[in-house]
């Protein structure tokens, strides 16, 4: 079951939080040294943003400590100087700064070496001429063990020279492994003789030509560590079986410290594909927006809907960090969101299908100024003046011809107060020829304007038509209709469950002429609407495009029941 919204508890902590302060209490280490070390082959999504708070969060928290930014380059096939850049605007955004300047698992590809010449000469890792298909047959399974590669006893010295001749570049991609000779019978299949080195003749964006061989992400990931002094290795929970490896790796080699790898479960969130490899998919078969698509998970997505930094860290302090794999509800998510948007954000009227008004019993051209709040939840934020005339906007969905019981908005004869302004009752409904309701003609109490509403009515927005401007709304939503996307049922394709109804486009919705003004990527409130911001991609000066962060409300549990 999905876990719903609660509230966050006033001192947060987890289980790495207290190893961590308890080594540097207990002097086991001065400081504490954390490290982020994403693989630049894609853009970073909310899993990772719960990964970067942790990291990060510890380096702040704890006196003395600091966290490093490394980019784990080791697959120049995949990687990409775009994944890089946008890595780092999402870590700086997020409110985080790494210690010193970015590194790259490619400053050590040297010194990874020499630790490789050094396994080989312990008589730790050979030269193996299996192809993959091969290994993977002989690797064996959970109650099988594996076979010895028939070149596993080949000697330290034929291996040191089949070693060289792979990185000068004799061998042809994939002929070729370095290989760690461990234990084929382990019950953890990761020591069964794992491949520590391949060939892979493609330049890489920071080394150029200098090697045609590359270490795997387990023989980079913990000698990267030891040579920046990592005093805590954090990694999700997918890496506890590989723990043993990264520490063999370490212990084998002069390596100048040995940091401790604890696990923790990483994020799963409802109606959400959390793999990079699928949100490649959905880029590259234009399914989606780009990789920033506000639909898409990814921490630039969500920034162009409109969340804010504070929101997602929020998200990922009630979240909190354990060691079991569970299904967050994305409601968690803009629970958080809204909770941080409703004490930030201005407020302003905004009417997305707009259904025309026209008061007959007020004065034409006559115009009332009206003092509305700029936020509520902020007596500091002011007000705003609005104008009150004869013709105005209201919401359709704020009118029925034939309401139902307990409906309390506008209706014929029925009467609604207009929010910081009058009350107004329905007197006539005005429809197209194809029988469409095109217009409403109101009478207006003048003499309700500090009256309130009326007992059984309700509020409703507005804008005054002579001042709206026409705004282009994109309504987001789910981007998946299943629930749990990592139980696709069998014969199916994730990509058949993605929702038709994710996105809404709104041509015709009206705004106040404040939003011309705001910059990309403002954050707002259209009052009794939702949470929207200016999108910062298709917007232009003067025609702005507006992205609904999030409805006021979770109103997706309610759908979902009446489906």
């Amino acid at each position: 079951m999905a876990t719903t919204p609660e509230a966050p508890e006033r001192e947060a902590t987890d289980f790495i939080r207290e190893i961590a302060r308890a080594d540097v209490e207990s002097g086991r280490h001065p400081r504490v040294v954390t490290r982020f070390p994403p693989e630049p082959n894609g853009y970073l999504h909310i899993g990772h943003a719960k990964s970067i708070c942790l990291n990060f969060g510890i380096g702040q928290e704890i006196p003395g400590s600091c966290t490093n930014l490394r980019f784990d380059d080791t697959n120049p096939v995949k990687e990409d100087m775009e994944y890089v850049e946008s890595i780092k605007e999402d870590v700086q955004w997020l409110g985080f700064s790494w210690a010193g300047e970015p590194r790259h698992a490619s400053d050590y590809f040297d010194q990874i070496h020499a630790w490789a010449l050094e396994l080989i000469g312990k008589g730790l890792a050979y030269v193996c001429d299996l192809t993959a298909e091969e290994m993977r047959a002989s690797r064996g399974t959970l109650t099988a063990a594996g076979e010895n590669s028939p070149y596993r006893d080949r000697t330290v010295e034929e291996n040191l020279d089949l070693f060289e001749r792979m990185r000068l570049g004799e061998f042809p991609d994939g002929t070729r492994t370095l290989r760690a000779k461990i234990d084929m019978a382990s019950s953890n299949i990761n020591l069964r003789d794992p491949v520590l080195y391949r060939i892979k003749k493609v330049p890489h964006d920071r080394t150029g030509d200098k090697w045609c061989i590359y270490p795997t992400y387990d023989m980079a990931h913990g000698y990267s560590d030891a040579i920046e002094g990592i005093t805590h290795s954090i990694c999700t929970l997918e890496f506890e079986a590989h723990r043993p490896l990264y520490d063999w790796l370490i212990s084998n080699v002069s390596a100048p410290c040995h940091p401790r790898q604890i696990e923790f479960a990483r994020l799963n969130l409802t109606y959400t594909v959390m793999s990079k490899r699928k949100l490649l998919e959905l880029v590259e078969g234009g399914l989606v927006d780009g990789w920033d698509d506000p639909r898409m998970p990814t921490i630039s997505g969500l920034r162009r809907r409109g969340f804010s930094p504070q929101g997602l860290r929020s998200f990922c302090g009630k979240i909190g960090v354990t060691k079991y794999n569970s299904l967050t509800d994305v409601g968690v998510l803009e629970h958080a969101v809204r909770e941080d948007l409703n004490k930030t954000c201005p407020r302003f009227m905004g009417v997305l299908r707009p259904l025309k008004v026209v008061l007959t019993n007020w004065p034409e051209g006559e115009l009332e100024e009206i003092e509305a709040a700029n936020n509520p939840e902020d007596p500091a934020a002011g007000s705003r003046t609005l104008r009150f005339g004869r013709e105005l906007w209201i919401e359709q969905e704020d009118f029925m011809e034939n309401p139902p019981p307990k409906y309390f908005r506008l209706g014929p004869g029925r009467e609604v107060r207009l929010r910081y302004a009058y009350n107004v009752r329905c007197d006539e409904v005005v429809k197209d020829d194809e029988g469409r309701v095109v217009e409403l003609r109101c009478t207006c109490d003048m003499a309700s304007r500090h009256s309130g509403p009326k007992k059984g009515s309700a509020v409703i927005h507005w804008l005054n038509a002579a001042d709206a401007v026409p705004v282009e709304v994109r309504l987001y939503d789910r981007l998946f209709t299943l629930e749990d996307t990592g139980t696709v049922p069998d014969g199916r394709d994730y990509r058949e469950f993605i929702n038709p109804d994710s996105l809404e486009i709104l041509k015709g919705a009206r705004a106040e002429p404040v939003v011309l003004g705001l910059a990309p990527g403002a954050r707002f409130q259209f009052e009794r609407m939702g949470y929207f911001c200016i999108d910062t991609k298709h917007s232009v000066p003067g025609a702005p495009v507006i992205n609904r962060t999030v409805t006021l409300k979770d109103t997706w549990a309610k759908v979902q029941a009446k489906q």
